[in-house]
């Protein structure tokens, strides 16, 4: 383990939701192939890293960790530090499938060799210790990914994509550009936060509708089937009760989120926020706010 700080990076998107800058693949197909999964090298870099970005996080609904993706690879963050996981690969996208079963986009860092570049979808099985392709490498760098019930995968590498494997896909349509897509656990609602609004799909991204009464939210994530928890630009935190149809406002965190993770499988609603500066978590709902990266 080792401590790691959160540098501010020197520009930032001057729009209402800094949207995913994918360029468009309208390359179809899928790799069938099962190469050598990618390993951490032995040597590690962990120790001289400073976190610019964080473009995914989450909870392991097994053992409550709370992880990071980033451009440096993944990270798990606890009681003041930050720990290095695998290989690094730039996760630029991250979604979270089970208990230690990750899913994952982006690009290979320069000791990793048995990957493409990008890497279109990878998975890991071990939590993260080990990668292995999926599918559409050297094809599709997915900047929003998610995972919902039965091993769904939406992802967005320019277009929107459906696959019901991960190996094979379909071609969606989606009405903006999203920032995140985040499918609810066990169901067919997922939600897409856009420059335009949120929108909400009913059918695991076939059709989509806006959200006239929603907050504009740069982030968005579901606890669980009924829960879902944003984060607007400004860092005001929102959350519903209610599958996304009203949202509340909470805490103002008074700076702009890179990722936000949730979770109820404590029967808490367990809330985590990452900003440019810091990595803030609450286990009271979003009633308080505490940096897991301060010691």
């Amino acid at each position: 383990m080792f401590h790691a700080r959160f540098i501010r990076p020197a520009a930032r998107v001057p729009t209402a939701v800094a949207a995913g800058t994918a360029a468009a693949v309208i390359l179809a197909g899928c790799s069938s192939a099962d190469p050598a999964p990618a390993t951490a090298p032995a040597t590690s870099t962990a120790v001289a890293l400073e976190l610019t970005h964080v473009h995914g996080a989450a909870f392991d609904p097994g053992d409550g960790s709370l992880l990071l993706a980033t451009h440096h690879g993944l990270f798990t963050a606890a009681g003041g530090e930050l720990a290095e996981v695998g290989p690094v690969i730039d996760l630029m996208g991250f979604t979270v499938a089970g208990p230690g079963h990750y899913l994952a986009s982006g690009h290979p860092g320069l000791q990793v060799t048995d990957l493409p570049n990008p890497v279109g979808l990878i998975e890991t099985t071990d939590g993260g210790a080990t990668w292995a392709p999926l599918s559409r490498g050297g094809e599709s760098d997915f900047h929003a990914l998610t995972t919902g019930a039965e091993g769904a995968v939406l992802g967005f590498d320019g277009v929107l994509r459906r696959s019901s494997d991960g190996r094979t896909w379909e071609q969606a349509v989606i009405p903006a550009e999203p920032h995140t897509l985040a499918a609810a656990p066990g169901g067919a609602a997922v939600l897409a936060t856009t420059a335009q609004g949120l929108l909400r799909s009913a059918d695991g991204g076939t059709t989509w509708t806006a959200h006239a009464d929603a907050p504009l939210l740069q982030v968005v994530t579901w606890a669980d089937e009924r829960t879902a928890v944003g984060v607007d630009p400004a860092g005001t935190v929102w959350t519903s009760t209610d599958a996304a149809a009203s949202w509340l406002p909470g805490r103002h965190l008074g700076t702009p989120p890179q990722a936000v993770a949730a979770t109820t499988a404590e029967d808490e609603l367990r809330i985590a926020v990452v900003t440019a500066d810091a990595v803030l978590e609450s286990d009271d709902g979003g009633a308080s706010f505490t940096d897991a990266l301060d010691d």
